[in-house]
């Protein structure tokens, strides 16, 4: 059979004298209006024979609705077929799916009198059927739903998933119970061969999406988990990839590289969308699941029933995404993409289904609270046919909310534990189905070779101050804090080499000369290890650091040894995994003797990061510690504890007990998250302040005034004061610069209705223009962006049209919006840094490139300054001369290699 368009073509149809009941009887109750243009028209007359007479002609192209295009389109079809039938020509080449069956040739009227009889057809009224000659073939386009070869009507909307949508996860998991739904559930489940389908994730994530409360986020997402886990356990491990927005881990690469125009196309054709209506609804709503949403909405009708998705479907569509490649890769992903949009059924799965194609869910699902909430799941749920212990929801029910949490940290604990040292949803769900929450996760889901853990990360102070009041009484090591790329090195007893970067992405092909140094490193009887450390880039003669920008010019993929341009060196800080056991629990001081007395230092290959050991007694050592870091363009220093207990000579001089009957009166705590129970005191000579040793006693125990523990362990994926780092660009001396908005983009996810990032330049000293310095989107509030974009509204005063001002300097990505320059903004930053795509101050340091910010950040609006007193670019450029004096002259050996240019401080 044609295809739609070429069909439209043709005009050579001969009228039949059989009318077609059902189309009406479809439409049957639409409104009064539609009736009138029916009115007339002989009963032995074909309704729409020749096309013209009903639809107003193919030459006239009259503007069609949904209804009438899809009538139009069935009755030429099935004209065609009729013609067929008749010249004896069976084999229709039309448009098919190939996941459906073919049916049957449509049947005669007084077989498909009898099919109604039997319930097997729409019924048909009584006063149409004495109309119809006998022994005349007749089309019944319901007869025909599910041919390949056969367009057919179906309404838009997901009436089919009624059940799904009334599905209430956002109970309390106390009072929620997944048997109260699944039998209702699983007999739609049925057709699809048991499998959840998407329309029941569509319904979480409707329920997660509509609240900010993250503890309603938590319970709907908990009780979405249980539905799934006791309804159809292996669906499980797609809805949690689908829930958190990806497909496969960091260190995997599976992405699906899709772009803005594949969606774009598949709505157009899918919704039937042209250009102009899908930037009207692109600029209205942002999102581009909101625009997939509103243009299913306005979709009526569909020219077929598309089969549910399930969640297994879903996912591996996505996978398929991912891995096609090579030639004809683009038509394959396309297709893949139009076929999952137009089996969205209704409005909200089409949003969703968009969202995950362009990687943006929005709904808050993010890492931490689905771990939560899959504790949580398997804390109360098991699949069928598991014996592994599980609470009882009545038991639960009976707790207080303080109680309850007791009873849910454990668990939580272990399973973040578990995923923060293998973080890959497929280890761990398979698991968690297999044993539940039981210590052997921890077993199964530790450490492995070639698998990142996620690393530990440091707590941020502003100052010198601040780190020693916060470590006091403390023994600690300040290390330097280099400008380069943190990197995780793993190598198994056969010699084989992997390196991840912070974000576990692998990066091993980036440094060859890495891989080819680890065996040189290697101490007698290593086998395994996992090491971190930080990749600098370095001059190979005398030892000088270079800024990250160098490192970042370094290609990512297939570098080959002799190319490489670029020269690094690897500066150790840590050994978590040696010889096959893990050394996380091992106090800093002793896993740094490890990497030490164990590993083989090559001079500007590989070495260990310089650091001082201190304590908080220790000020100006520290202080000077810190300079030498700065001078040396690093960022700034990392303060480590070294051991799980205080120094006590150091706790003796800071640590005073106060008597309990002098401590002041506290009010009763809040209720929170259960702490670490603290380890037992001495026994032998008990403090005022211990509390009786009858363990039956009801007395309260009064505050204790020393200050917490921090254990020196290395802890995955946390933040923690027993790591602090003490950054240049955080210190309260630092340098800051008065830069004026002039434009801004708007901003993605929540922030599509504020401008972020916003654009900021300085003053030419010598034009009195602008000249763009930098990009930011850091340091605002959420106050402070709702009254930025009202005071930059669109249509506002303070905004103009007509593209960029001539008196801004600006040679990169335009804008949504040029600001009328009013203010003037206090930013902080890291460095000032040479520019190929900002033209701020050039000429002035570098005759090619400008000058720019390094991690610029807002601090306040000065309002007691006007345009004219903001930062030139004369300034800029006197900070970048200042910030290439700090470092050491060449042959000084440490420094950046900057050249002297005589800048004084």
């Amino acid at each position: 059979m044609s295809t739609p368009s070429k069909r439209r073509k043709k005009n050579d149809h001969q009228a039949s004298n059989q009318p077609v009941r059902s189309l009406d009887f479809f439409f049957g109750k639409q409104q009064a209006s539609r009736k009138e243009q029916t009115e007339g028209i002989p009963e032995d007359e074909d309704l729409y024979s020749g096309g013209a007479d009903a639809v107003g002609g193919i030459g006239q192209e009259p503007a069609l609705t949904d209804e009438e295009l899809a009538r139009k389109l069935q009755a030429e079809y099935d004209e065609q077929d009729r013609l067929r039938e008749v010249n004896g020509n069976s084999e229709v080449n039309g448009q098919g799916h190939g996941e459906e069956e073919e049916k049957p040739p449509d049947v005669t009227e007084d077989q498909g009198m009898k099919e109604e009889s039997e319930g097997s057809a729409p019924p048909i009224a009584d006063d149409e059927a004495n109309t119809v000659p006998e022994k005349k073939p007749t089309v019944n386009p319901f007869a025909s739903f599910g041919r390949k070869d056969t367009l057919s009507l179906q309404s838009a909307t997901a009436e089919e998933d009624t059940t799904s949508y009334t599905v209430p996860f956002d109970e309390s998991p106390m009072t929620f119970n997944p048997q109260k739904y699944l039998p209702d559930l699983q007999k739609q489940w049925e057709p699809e061969g048991g499998r959840i389908t998407y329309a029941l994730l569509t319904q979480g994530f409707i329920l997660i999406n509509s609240t900010q409360s993250r503890i309603k986020i938590v319970d709907t997402l908990v009780n979405l988990l249980r539905t799934i886990i006791e309804g159809d356990p292996d669906s499980l491990l797609p809805a949690v990839w689908l829930a958190t927005n990806s497909i496969a881990p960091p260190y995997i690469d599976l992405e699906l590289g899709l772009g803005g125009s594949a969606i774009s196309k598949a709505l157009k054709k899918v919704c039937g969308l042209d250009n102009q209506g899908l930037k009207k609804l692109s600029d209205k709503h942002g999102d581009a699941g909101d625009v997939a949403f509103e243009a299913k909405k306005r979709q009526s009708m569909t020219l077929r029933k598309p089969k549910p998705l399930t969640i297994q479907g879903v996912f591996d569509g996505l996978v398929k995404i991912a891995n096609t490649k090579g030639q004809g890769s683009v038509d394959n992903k396309q297709r893949i993409v139009d076929r999952l949009i137009q089996d969205a059924r209704g409005a909200e799965e089409s949003r969703y289904v968009v969202r995950t194609l362009v990687q943006h869910l929005r709904i808050g699902a993010v890492k931490t609270t689905m771990l939560i909430a899959l504790s949580r799941a398997f804390l109360i749920s098991r699949p069928p046919g598991a014996e592994y212990a599980i609470k009882q929801q009545s038991e639960l029910a009976k707790l207080s909310k303080q109680e309850l949490a007791e009873v849910y940290a454990p668990a939580e604990e272990l399973v973040k534990a578990c995923f923060a040292r293998r973080p890959n949803y497929n280890d761990l769900v398979p698991t968690l189905l297999e044993i539940g929450i039981d210590d052997e996760l921890l077993l199964r889901c530790g450490l492995a070779m070639h698998i990142p853990l996620r690393p530990m990360l440091g707590g941020i102070t502003r100052d010198l101050g601040e780190m020693l009041t916060r470590l006091q009484g403390r023994d600690f090591s300040c290390e330097f804090k280099y400008d380069g790329q943190r990197a995780q090195v793993h190598c198994d007893e056969k010699g084989k080499v992997t390196i991840f970067s912070r974000h576990l992405e692998v990066m091993t092909e980036k440094y060859p000369d890495l891989v080819a140094l680890i065996p040189k490193i290697r101490g007698e009887g290593i086998s395994s290890f996992i090491m971190e450390g930080e990749v600098v880039a370095v001059d190979r003669e005398t030892g000088d650091l270079k800024p990250f920008q160098v490192l970042a010019n370094r290609a990512r993929k297939d570098v080959v040894i002799g190319s490489v341009k670029v020269d690094v060196c690897l500066f150790a800080f840590d050994l978590m995994y040696l010889n096959g056991e893990e050394l996380l629990d091992r106090p800093f001081r002793e896993r740094r003797n490890l990497l030490r007395s164990l590993f083989i230092e090559i001079p500007n290959h590989f070495s260990w990061v310089k650091s001082l050991d201190a304590t908080s007694a220790d000020q100006e050592l520290v202080s000077d510690f810190f300079k030498q870091a700065t001078d040396i363009k690093c960022e700034g220093i990392m303060v480590k504890v070294l051991d799980n207990l205080p120094n006590p000579d150091l706790q003796a001089e800071m640590d005073i007990d106060i008597p309990a009957d002098q401590q002041p009166k506290l009010p009763p705590p809040t209720p929170s998250k259960p702490k670490k129970k603290p380890k037992p005191k001495n026994k032998t000579n008990p403090t005022p302040t211990d509390p009786p040793d009858d363990p039956d006693s009801t007395t309260p125990k009064p505050p204790s005034t020393r200050r917490k523990a921090l254990l020196a362990t290395y802890e995955p994926d946390k933040r923690l004061d027993s790591w602090l780092k003490v950054k240049k660009d955080y210190a309260s001396h630092a340098d800051t610069i008065d830069l004026i908005p002039v434009g801004g983009w708007h901003g993605s996810g929540r922030k599509n209705a504020w401008w972020s990032p916003i654009l900021l330049a300085c003053r030419s000293a010598e034009t009195g223009g602008l000249e763009v310095v930098t990009k930011c989107m850091s340091g605002f509030t959420d106050a402070f962006y709702k009254a930025n974009k009202e005071r930059y509204s669109e249509e506002g005063d303070n905004t103009l049209g007509g593209g960029q001002p001539a008196y801004v300097e600006y040679r990169g990505a335009q804008p949504a919006v040029w600001f009328e320059p009013q203010e003037v903004w206090e930013m902080a930053f890291a460095d000032v840094t040479l520019s190929p795509t900002y033209t701020a101050a050039i000429g002035l340091v570098s005759e090619e490139r400008g000058l720019s910010l390094r991690f610029p950040r807002f601090l306040r609006v000065r309002e007691d300054k006007g345009l004219e007193e903001a930062s030139s670019n004369e300034f800029l450029a006197g900070l970048w001369r200042k910030q290439e004096a700090r470092a050491p002259r060449e042959g000084e050996g440490g420094g950046g290699g900057a050249v002297d240019d005589g800048f004084e401080e």
